[in-house]
């Protein structure tokens, strides 16, 4: 995990000065896809009780998370844009966390295997001084292939599955498993970049070209 004590920079494209950035999460994925975009931020993780509510579905779910961890960094930085996301991996009505172990990593693959499941990310961006904000969520489906016992085992004693929501990366060794993915991929490694970006710019936090 991303140390806590982070100083803010602000947040260049294109060599041009436009806001402060704060990319309120501690996943390295996401990390990764913004670093990707040559974007220069901050990294400031919000810690919040992300239990689930009796009823809630896994879209108010993400959508709720997003809200409480950019509501918590805004309010310690009022005048930077915050990022902030929550992910989770549904198959069957039923969430994927991350698996403890390797009898459990084993479960979600034999869970997973063969069968189509979901990927949901909810997504917050605030300007607490500019007044200005927005929540939403992007769903992808994934489907991964029917694996065989000597995948599956190989797959388990690899370090992978053991930080990732549903047990597995797409982006990573785990790439071998996935058959097909609908709608977006980055998404799934855990931010939907297009969308979030889109958001950012027609807000007035960024402008990439």
């Amino acid at each position: 995990m991303e140390s806590k004590e982070c100083e803010v920079v602000t947040l260049i494209s294109k060599g041009n000065l436009k806001a402060d950035f704060i990319l309120a999460s501690a996943s390295p994925r996401r990390r990764e896809l913004l670093n990707g975009l040559g974007l220069k931020f901050d990294v400031i993780p919000a810690d919040v009780d992300e239990s689930y509510l009796n009823g809630e579905t896994p879209v108010e779910h993400v959508v709720r998370l997003s809200k409480m961890k950019a509501d918590k960094i805004c309010s310690q930085y009022p005048k930077s844009w915050v990022l902030s996301a929550d992910t989770v991996v549904v198959l069957g009505g039923k969430i994927l966390t991350k698996p403890a172990d390797k009898s459990e990593a084993r479960m979600m693959l034999d869970f997973l295997s063969g069968k189509v499941h979901e990927v949901y990310t909810g997504y917050s961006l605030k300007n607490l001084g500019a007044g200005k904000g927005v929540s939403d969520y992007v769903i992808s489906k994934v489907k991964i292939k029917a694996l065989t016992a000597e995948e599956k085992e190989f797959y388990v004693n690899t370090n992978e599955p053991y930080d990732k929501a549903g047990g597995y990366a797409v982006q990573g060794i785990g790439a071998f498993m996935v058959e097909e993915v609908n709608g977006s991929y980055t998404n799934v490694v855990g931010l939907p970049l297009c969308q979030v970006l889109d958001k950012l710019e027609s807000l007035g936090g960024i402008k990439l070209f």
